[in-house]
């Protein structure tokens, strides 16, 4: 049975910043903030947040608190994800207490912990400014903060009772609504039926079922302290599961660090035979965030089936995208920060399988992906390009007639 539309309010990688999380439900049909920090959903809706709560600004506690409260309060209707960011955390109660990692300058090792902690944070969580994000949120208490103070407050949100530990506890993996598969970074020929130290998972809905198993198994192993037989930490396969593979900048057997773009974070769509597979078991669009693809959300498509990537950071404007679901349709909007220094709206409402609108395909050639209608009239064109940069431009709609349009694969 297909949901109504729109049935489902998705938003991703916040990391920190409480502007993104009150944009998004700002004028929201479905979710909306009451009461400062309320998050409340909207009878029959289910609002999924796709990960990354924390690190790129001064409000990671406050995001973590409400997402974990709407969680409590409405636990039927709210999904959260597990991001990398989010995970790795789960990494510091042993480095802060005597275990850095290997690669650690001794310099670091034997500095008080504040140093410690900086570095770790720069050095191997990508997240450079999270310690004095963090700090900053202490002060708006009113007490004196010292660096010291800092680093006792990660440790309390991962003890017991600690806010980010039950965040943790209380997310998952992966999700499925409807037609809609929902992860944090995305999906490849080696993540889909795999689960860490078990044969492979036939069925998507079993495979999700076993994968969330695990990581519930994995953070229960986190809380209750407990060791391997060699005496490593039971959690460590969670770790690296989060993480890039040693060597690359992905790890495409892990769902939360896997890229659905190619190395400059060109969005693409999952092989022909993976998309084959989902769609055999009634998967017909894929939801992820973890990879910045722009100031707003990337729909590609191709016929029956689209990839739609919402990473809400790295981007040129303040506020978050608005994402809205049902099995037949998605509605799309954010603003956009175009090269020539306009900022525009974009919005569209897109079938699933119209063919008939060149949103989320790819002119072939340049590369360019039809992100889709501006405010102007006009459309917009993406793509990613080296050292991180990022191309957004305004086209009359009429430049894009006769102009041969494909799937949206990664392009070279």
């Amino acid at each position: 049975m297909s949901t109504p539309f729109p049935s489902v309010a998705y938003l991703t990688d916040v990391e920190g910043l409480w502007k993104k999380l009150t944009s998004f439900c700002q004028d929201n049909p479905l979710v909306s903030l009451e009461d400062g920090d309320r998050l409340v959903v909207r009878p029959g809706v289910t609002f999924v947040f796709g990960g990354d709560a924390i690190d790129r600004g001064p409000d990671g506690r406050r995001v973590v608190r409400t997402l974990l409260e709407a969680r409590r309060r409405q636990p039927s209707q709210v999904v959260l994800l597990a991001g990398n960011r989010d995970i790795n955390k789960l990494r510091l109660v042993r480095e802060l207490r005597g275990h850095p990692l290997a690669r650690t300058p001794p310099e670091v090792r034997s500095a008080p912990r504040p140093v410690l902690l900086r570095w770790i944070f720069e050095n191997t969580m990508g997240a450079r400014g999270a310690f004095e994000f963090r700090k900053a949120e202490l002060v708006r208490s009113g007490d004196t903060i010292s660096d010291e103070d800092v680093v006792d407050s990660y440790l309390e949100d991962l003890g017991p009772g600690g806010a980010l530990r039950e965040y943790l506890s209380a997310c998952q993996l992966t999700h499925r609504v409807g037609n809609t598969l929902f992860l944090h970074g995305g999906l490849h020929e080696d993540s889909l039926g795999m689960v860490p130290s078990r044969e492979r998972v036939d069925g998507v809905d079993a495979w999700g079922e076993a994968l969330n198993a695990w990581y519930r198994d994995q953070l229960a192993a986190f809380a209750e302290e407990r060791l391997d037989a060699d005496g490593r930490p039971a959690w460590e396969p969670v770790i690296a599961y989060q993480a890039p593979t040693p060597g690359k900048r992905l790890n495409t057997a892990s769902v939360v660090y896997g890229r659905m773009a190619n190395e400059l974070n060109h969005p693409g769509l999952p092989s022909p035979a993976l998309i084959e597979a989902l769609t055999r078991e009634g998967i017909h669009r894929l939801v992820v965030g973890h990879t910045p693809s722009g100031d707003c959300p990337s729909l590609l498509r191709d016929d029956s089936f689209e990839l739609l990537l919402a990473d809400n950071s790295y981007g040129r404007v303040e506020g978050a995208s608005r994402v809205l679901l049902g099995d037949d349709r998605v509605l799309v909007e954010g603003d956009v920060k175009l090269d020539d220094g306009r900022l525009e709206r974009l919005r569209f409402e897109q079938p699933l399988g119209d063919t008939s609108s060149p949103i989320g395909r790819q002119l072939l050639d340049t590369g360019q992906l039809v992100k889709g209608p501006l405010q102007s009239g006009e459309w917009l064109l993406f793509r990613a390009l080296p050292e991180f940069r990022v191309e957004q431009l305004a086209v009359d709609p009429s430049t894009l007639a006769g102009r041969a349009l494909g799937p949206a694969r990664a392009a070279p």
